[in-house]
């Protein structure tokens, strides 16, 4: 391996509560920490643990499209590794999650013969599951990206729950907003009505990033699902509405 090294790590979601101590070691040893977090507190906690950050939110910009910008985060991180430098990425929640860049830089550098790697973060998944008090291997869980969700048919099981991430953008596919119109929304709400009824129950969640927060749970109707404040951040839960149907082979039996 040549000199520079490359580590993403995860921040957690809430403010110096979720990070493990292993990954708060690299940041503190770290000859340049690239930060990319939703909160101005979480950056400088980062900064207060190490003195030499790069803010990566810098690299946005309204109505620049996203993929560019991260592009140009990966290459401001792979810059610093040629460099021969000890290079950490703070990335909010899970480095891996919803998160292009880690997994591009990651890559990049390891086919460039560097050290590279990424190590876990309490992610806005883990959260949910604690908030809501929701065992994923109870029922099933299902989780899509909302615009995903849009594109491609998917066999929902409604007897399970489903999982939308980013909400907050769904029906919008330039790449270039960070909220989509009610009206852009309004097609997963029509989607989701070819599923569910009207009338059934769904969760605008969102995870509590300080320590003195309350997280999001806001119960809606589906047929309502575009009429509400929606975040960027927001991520659409909806429970079961049905019961699972036994299958007609009875794999619980041993076989001779």
């Amino acid at each position: 391996m040549q000199q520079g090294s490359l580590v993403c790590v995860g921040t957690g979601m809430m403010v110096g509560a979720h990070l493990s101590p292993i990954c708060q070691s690299h940041i503190e040893q770290a000859d340049v920490v690239f930060v990319c977090v939703a909160e101005h507190y979480m950056e400088a906690w980062i900064t207060s643990l190490n003195k030499n950050t790069v803010n990566l939110q810098t690299f946005y910009g309204e109505g620049k499209d996203r993929h560019d910008t991260y592009a140009q985060m990966t290459s401001a991180m792979l810059e610093r590794v040629e460099k021969g430098e000890k290079v950490v990425g703070a990335f909010y929640g899970h480095p891996g999650v919803f998160a292009k860049v880690p997994h591009d830089a990651i890559a990049i550098a390891k086919s460039r013969g560097f050290d590279a790697y990424m190590l876990p973060g309490i992610s806005a998944e883990s959260c949910l599951y604690a908030d809501l008090g929701i065992d994923p291997g109870a029922l099933g869980c299902q989780h899509y990206e909302a615009n995903q969700f849009l594109l491609y048919k998917r066999e929902v099981d409604t007897a399970a729950y489903l999982v939308l991430w980013q909400v907050g953008v769904a029906g919008d596919f330039s790449s270039a907003v960070f909220t989509s119109s009610s009206l852009q929304r309004k097609k997963l709400t029509d989607k989701l009505l070819s599923i569910y009824q009207a009338n059934d129950s769904a969760i605008l969640y969102e995870a509590a990033t300080l320590p003195i927060d309350e997280f999001r749970a806001t119960t809606i109707a589906i047929g309502e699902l575009h009429n509400h404040e929606i975040n960027q951040h927001s991520t659409l839960v909806i429970p079961p509405v049905s019961k699972p149907v036994i299958d007609d082979v009875d794999y619980s039996k041993g076989t001779n």
